[in-house]
C-alpha cells in the first residue's frame, strides 16, 4: 500500500508554503497526501493580504475523516494560527501512535504573522509533547524559549536542549537564518547530535523551505525511514528544490521553490 502522509496547516493562495507546499512535497517524495486545512490566507509572493481561519469544528471534523479512512503513517503540523486551533488539532491527535513532525510556524517570509501572540503558551503546553519532531527556525526557537536567535553552534545545542525538556522527543535546530557562507542544521536526539550543512544560495525564491522540509521528513517516517535517515534525505532534497527555485520564475517576491525539480526543469 502506498504510505500515506497528512498535513494540518494552513492553504497558501500563492502556492508557494502551507498545505500546497506539503502536498507537493509529499507527491514528489513518493507518499500520498492528505490534508486538514486550519486557516485560509491570501497571500502570494510578496504578502499575506489576509487570514481566515478555519472553524473548530470544521477542523475536527476533517481529522475524524482521514483518520477514519485512510491509514495515515506520519503527520506534518504546521500553521494552526491560536489557541483554539491548537487544542482542536492537539485533542484530534491525543492516543494516535504515528510519527507526529511539528514545523512552529509562526511568521510568513513575507514577515506577516501567522501564529498569534497567545498562542505560544498552548503550543509549548499541548503539541511540543506529542512531537516526535520538533523543526524551528532561530526565531522560533527563540520565541518557544523567551530567549535571543542563537548566534552560533554553541548556543544553537544549548537551545535545543532547552526546547527537548519540554516534550519533543528530537528537535531540528534550522540555521538558515543564521550567517555564513555555510547554512549549518543541527538535528538533536536521544542518539546525539547530527550536523547537516548546505552552502548558502543567492536567491530571493525561498518561500515555502521550512514547510517543505518538514513535509519531507514526515514523507520519509511514513515510508519507514528511521529518523536520522528521514532528516537526511529531506535535507538533501530541500537543497536540490532551492537549486531550482529560479528556474521557476514564479512571482515577483519571495518565489517558491521547485518541489518538482527531480521530475522537470523550466524551459
Amino acid at each position: 500500500m502506498v504510505p500515506i502522509a497528512l498535513t494540518i496547516a494552513g492553504s497558501d493562495s500563492g502556492g508557494g508554503a502551507g498545505v500546497q507546499a506539503d502536498l507537493k512535497t509529499f507527491s514528489a517524495l513518493g507518499a500520498y497526501g492528505a490534508s486538514v486545512i486550519t486557516a485560509l490566507t491570501a497571500q502570494n509572493t510578496r504578502a499575506v493580504v489576509l487570514v481566515e481561519p478555519v472553524s473548530d469544528a470544521m477542523i475536527a471534523a476533517q481529522i475524524d475523516a482521514v483518520f477514519d479512512d485512510l491509514n495515515i503513517r506520519a503527520v506534518k503540523l504546521g500553521m494552526l494560527g491560536g489557541p483554539q486551533a491548537i487544542a482542536v488539532v492537539a485533542q484530534g491527535l491525543a492516543g494516535r501512535t504515528l510519527p507526529i513532525v511539528l514545523d512552529p510556524v509562526m511568521v510568513a517570509k513575507s514577515g506577516d504573522r501567522l501564529l498569534s501572540p497567545d498562542a505560544l503558551d498552548s503550543l509549548r503546553r499541548q503539541l511540543l509533547p506529542m512531537a516526535t519532531l520538533l523543526t524551528p527556525n532561530l526565531p522560533e526557537a527563540a520565541d518557544l524559549l523567551g530567549c535571543a536567535p542563537a548566534q552560533d553552534e554553541a548556543e544553537m545545542m544549548g537551545q535545543g536542549d532547552a526546547l527537548r525538556e519540554l516534550g519533543p522527543k528530537a528537535v531540528l535546530m534550522k540555521g538558515g537564518h543564521g550567517s555564513g557562507e555555510v547554512c549549518v542544521d543541527l538535528l538533536i536526539s536521544d542518539a546525539g547530535i547530527m550536523r547537516l550543512t548546505a552552502q548558502r544560495r543567492a536567491t530571493k525564491n525561498t518561500h515555502g523551505t521550512g514547510c517543505t522540509l518538514s513535509a519531507a521528513i514526515a514523507t520519509g517516517l511514513a515510508k519507514g525511514a528511521g529518523l536520522e535517515e528521514a532528516v537526511r534525505r529531506a535535507h538533501d532534497y530541500l537543497q536540490g528544490a532551492i537549486a531550482a527555485a529560479d528556474d521557476l520564475g514564479v512571482g515577483s517576491g519571495h518565489g517558491p521553490l521547485h518541489h518538482f525539480h527531480a521530475f522537470w526543469r523550466n524551459g
